[in-house]
């Protein structure tokens, strides 16, 4: 949220648990943050096994911060 007041574009990442997680808190923080949510576990991953995740939420990503306005 602070990078968002300052006007730079930024997304959320986590994984697909905390969805509910992430409402909760926005809504409790009267907030309505990007999120991209990847796949769980990911603390058992390979390297290779989080860079295939990393590159598949990329341009998910992506589109949140290009969404955004500037502020």
């Amino acid at each position: 949220m602070t990078l968002e007041e300052r006007g730079i574009p930024s997304a959320g990442v986590a994984t697909e648990v905390f969805v509910e997680a992430a409402a909760a808190q926005s809504q409790s923080l009267g907030a309505d943050p990007a999120y991209v949510f990847v796949a769980h576990p990911v603390q058992d991953r390979t390297d290779a096994e989080l860079r295939a995740l990393a590159d598949g939420a990329l341009d998910a990503i992506l589109e949140k911060l290009q969404a955004q306005p500037n502020r």
